[in-house]
C-alpha cells in the first residue's frame, strides 16, 4: 500500500469524493453540486485522487467521467487485514495462556 494513498483519503473533502464515486462514476461538476464546494475546488481534489492512482478520468466529448481504481482499494484491505490477522493470533495466544493457567 502507498503512503498516498492514505495521505489523499485524509482530507475530508476527497474522503467524500471517493464515498460518492464508490456509488456510482461522476463529473466534476456533479461533484461540485453534491459536495456543495465549488468546482476548482472539486477538480483539485480530484487531481489528488488521480496522482494517488485512487480515480480514472474517461472523457466523454466535453465531459471527463471519474471513478475508482479498485487496485489501490484492494491493496489498502489487504494491509487493514493484516492487522486483523496480527491481533487474531495475539488474541489466540492470550486465550491459550489463560485457559491453561486457569485453575
Amino acid at each position: 500500500m502507498k503512503a498516498a494513498t492514505l495521505s489523499a483519503l485524509a482530507e475530508p473533502n476527497r474522503f467524500k469524493i471517493v464515498e460518492l464515486l464508490r456509488e456510482q462514476p461522476r463529473t466534476v461538476n456533479q461533484l461540485a453540486e453534491l459536495l456543495q464546494i465549488r468546482q476548482p475546488q472539486v477538480s483539485k481534489h480530484l487531481r489528488i485522487l488521480h496522482e494517488a492512482d485512487l480515480v480514472s478520468i474517461k472523457p466523454v466529448a466535453q465531459q471527463r467521467i471519474y471513478m475508482l481504481n479498485p487496485s489501490p482499494f484492494i491493496d489498502l484491505e489487504n494491509w487493514a487485514e493484516s492487522f486483523q490477522q496480527h491481533w487474531d493470533q495475539k488474541l489466540s495466544n492470550l486465550e491459550a495462556f489463560l485457559a491453561k493457567n486457569q485453575s
